[in-house]
């Protein structure tokens, strides 16, 4: 998947895939997660949030499944 680079203390990159509804999101420290069933307004609320770090832990991380890539 291809991310973007975003600015955010926490989070270096993030990707979206508008068919699967899966938001991939790189972190600073080099992890990766995949967040599933995500819907495509949560995804361009995230890439325009004042904190994109706030946004994935109040909005992302309690709703959606993910996995560690």
């Amino acid at each position: 998947m291809v991310r973007v680079p975003v600015d955010s203390s926490s989070v270096a990159s993030i990707g979206y895939d508008a068919e699967t509804f899966v938001l991939e999101i790189q972190f600073h420290n080099g992890h990766v997660y995949r967040y599933f069933n995500v819907p495509e307004a949560a995804h361009r609320l995230l890439m325009k949030a004042s904190s994109i770090g706030g946004f994935v832990n109040t909005i992302i991380k309690p709703r959606f499944d993910c996995v560690r890539v």
